[in-house]
């Protein structure tokens, strides 16, 4: 009578193969997931600040560039030094305000032209390395002398 020996070494084999092949794959679910939280951690940061960039500008109230430029120093920072260049607010990859270049947030507010007289119009995104977080745009009755 043959020994059933090499039967059972086949089949523990096979187990531990299937068994390494459901650890794969768990741990790839396991990272895909780790990556969607973050991206959803850093959009909900972006429409946070966003929103608080919006609405200090909205409060500031005037013209979009008198706002911008009141909002700025409530927000930390400067507008106008360069003609035409947005208001820029730099955030490091924990979402502190940073003043160097390494930067990895970065939200801008900008006017908007409307064609409508009377009517200030914002817009403000938060980008990360370029690539567009989140964007809201805020307006305002200004008012006409």
């Amino acid at each position: 009578m043959r020994s059933r020996a090499p039967l059972a070494l086949m089949e523990q084999m096979v187990m531990i193969l299937v068994f390494a092949l459901a650890a794969a794959l768990c741990l790839q679910a396991f990272v895909k997931s780790d990556e969607m939280s973050r991206r959803g951690e850093a959009r909900d940061q972006a429409v946070l600040l966003c929103q608080t960039a919006a609405e200090t500008i909205r409060a500031q109230g005037g013209s979009p560039e008198e706002a911008l430029a009141a909002a700025a120093g409530a927000l930390g920072t400067v507008y106008g030094a360069y003609d035409g260049a947005p208001l820029e607010l730099h955030y490091s990859e924990d979402w502190s305000p940073c003043e160097d270049r390494t930067y990895t947030y970065c939200l801008q507010a900008e006017p908007v032209d409307t064609d409508v007289p009377g009517l200030a119009k914002v817009s403000v995104r938060l980008e990360e390395s370029g690539s567009e977080l989140f964007a809201i745009e805020v307006a305002w009755q200004e008012v006409l002398s």
